[in-house]
């Protein structure tokens, strides 16, 4: 833990430290958003467009930090924490990536957000499965339903499912690559499919149980 929090430490103070070295060379409208078919429809300022990113980072690796300190289920994270501490390096990554996209953008480099966002969220995705594998009931981590927390075993039935399904989801999102207008498509579609149809099988599966 201590390895992987002086990592998310090192990150951070990295993505700030970019931000210094390359806000006075931003142009005055930063390109900062994209469209679902990788245009810019969305400007910031320069400071908003150095330091908007490592400020959310900071934040997001705090509070994500925090979670298992005040789970009333904390005994159950520690027993997957490797695994969450894992996935939080995972998602901060992911996120260093999007504002690597907007910087060499605005520098020139103009790499679509619809070219790398697939790679950054199958990656995401695929440990996000491998998180749900190893999580144990709480109130923060996995998929949280009435159903799967009323019942260990459907916790258990249902993360395992959804292991299996958001892997699947993460290799679709992968073949977003090949077509760059339909990417979103192949991103959100898959996850948000299994997300709806994991929060059914929770129910049925807590109902056979009753």
């Amino acid at each position: 833990m201590k390895k992987i929090g002086w990592i998310l430490f090192g990150l951070i103070t990295f993505s700030f430290i970019a931000g210094v070295i390359v806000y006075p060379y931003l142009p005055e409208r930063v390109a900062s958003h994209w469209n679902a078919v990788g245009q810019v429809d969305g400007y910031s300022g320069r400071f908003v467009g150095a330091y908007l990113m490592p400020i959310i980072v900071a934040i997001l690796t705090g509070l994500l930090w925090l979670i298992p300190r005040v789970d009333p289920l904390k005994a159950n994270i520690e027993k997957f924490k490797k695994y969450y501490q894992g996935f939080i390096l995972v998602f901060i990554l992911f996120m260093i990536l999007i504002y690597a996209q907007t910087l060499l953008w605005n520098f020139g480099i103009k790499i679509s957000p619809m070219t790398i966002f697939p790679f950054g969220f199958a990656g995401l995705m695929f440990y996000l499965a491998i998180l749900l594998e190893h999580a144990e009931q709480n109130w923060f981590v996995g998929i949280r339903t009435p159903w799967t927390l009323s019942s260990p075993t459907v916790w258990k039935k249902t993360h395992w499912l959804g292991a299996k399904l958001y892997k699947l989801s993460a290799l679709i999102a992968l073949i977003g690559v090949l077509f760059p207008k339909f990417a979103i498509v192949f991103i959100l579609a898959p996850i948000l499919s299994a997300s709806i149809y994991l929060v059914i099988y929770s129910y049925l599966e807590f109902k056979k149980a009753q």
